[in-house]
């Protein structure tokens, strides 16, 4: 290896995933067996700009790996987006001693992330966002997570959807990307699943929910990511178009939380000590990511500059399963 670092940053920022602990506990972890010290920063490049700093250790991220969230806590910073903030960002770092940077987060993370290393930081970004829209991975940290808890929510409903024989309109987060919508959608038997990468067909939900009927189907579940539609405004619709009585339920930040899965546990503990990898290798401006089940290194900008599509066949697949 190329020892570049001898003391490595790290921070959590955006949104929470549950994961983000595994990560953090992989990072300090292989870190320290290789003689490196780590400096977390809380509250993510906020916490940068005020300095932050708690020296992390093997007993700091003991018992932390089935939590959700993440230690470091979270928060936005406008004053990291000027010019002027993230040069100071690049101040604090040589002050504080550290020479590699780990950003584990989303898009708007490694936005943060690229800014820094174009100022000199060695920086690498570790993917972890629910909402599994990050280029050049196929999986991000707290993806399976989030939708096992949709998949869990829905077969909790489908229960009194059952019993009341009633259309239940579930909203799930997803403001510009519906793979949380797709995945739980078919793996808990949606009747309709409307996302934002397609164009909201009421018509086509309606006449579904009426095929359903004609077969004797009396109750229904439809998914709905936020960014494609309103769940109320869907359930209004329905009820004035058909006459049938539907409830919706708002998953909301249910979704985040929780203890991650195994996949999500592994995942992050290979992506982290990955990044420390990386580092040790003189490598910057790299985001780790999964491509076919092998860990890769991809150029952060290429990674911002192309978002995960959603995978089109799975959804026709869930239509065709839902006739």
């Amino acid at each position: 290896m190329k020892r570049q670092v001898n003391r490595i940053g790290m921070l959590t920022s955006g949104g929470d995933a549950p994961g983000m602990n595994a990560a953090i506990r992989a990072v300090v972890r292989k870190s320290i067996y290789h003689g490196l010290e780590v400096v977390g920063i809380k509250r993510g490049f906020d916490g940068l700009l005020k300095k932050e700093f708690v020296k992390l250790q093997l007993g700091s991220v003991a018992d932390i790996i089935h939590r959700g969230g993440t230690i470091l806590h979270t928060a936005r910073s406008e004053e990291f987006k000027t010019e002027e903030g993230q040069r100071k960002g690049v101040n604090n770092l040589r002050d504080g001693g550290i020479d590699g940077l780990v950003v584990i987060g989303g898009d708007g993370s490694f936005k943060g992330a690229l800014a820094l290393a174009k100022l000199g930081v060695p920086v690498i970004g570790v993917p972890a966002t629910i909402d599994n829209d990050v280029g050049g991975t196929d999986l991000t940290i707290g993806f399976d997570t989030a939708v096992n808890n949709v998949v869990d929510a829905i077969n909790k409903i489908r229960d009194t959807a059952t019993s009341h024989e009633r259309i239940f309109i579930i909203e799930v987060m997803g403001r510009h990307a519906g793979h949380i919508a797709l995945y739980a959608g078919l793996s808990g038997g949606a009747e309709s699943i409307l996302v934002p990468e397609i164009p909201v067909d009421i018509d086509e939900v309606i006449f579904k929910l009426q095929r359903g009927i004609n077969r004797g189907k009396l109750h229904s579940i439809i998914i709905v990511a936020e960014g494609a539609a309103s769940g109320l405004t869907i359930g209004e619709e329905i009820k004035k178009r058909m006459g049938q009585e539907t409830r919706v339920t708002i998953l909301g930040h249910l979704q985040r939380g929780g203890t991650p899965t195994a996949l999500d546990r592994m995942l992050a503990s290979c992506m982290g000590a990955k990044a420390v990898d990386l580092l040790l290798e003189g490598e910057s401006r790299k985001m780790v990511g999964i491509v076919n089940g092998q860990l890769v290194a991809v150029d952060i900008e290429d990674a911002l500059s192309r978002k995960r599509a959603l995978n089109r066949e799975l959804w026709e697949l869930a239509a065709i399963l839902a006739i």
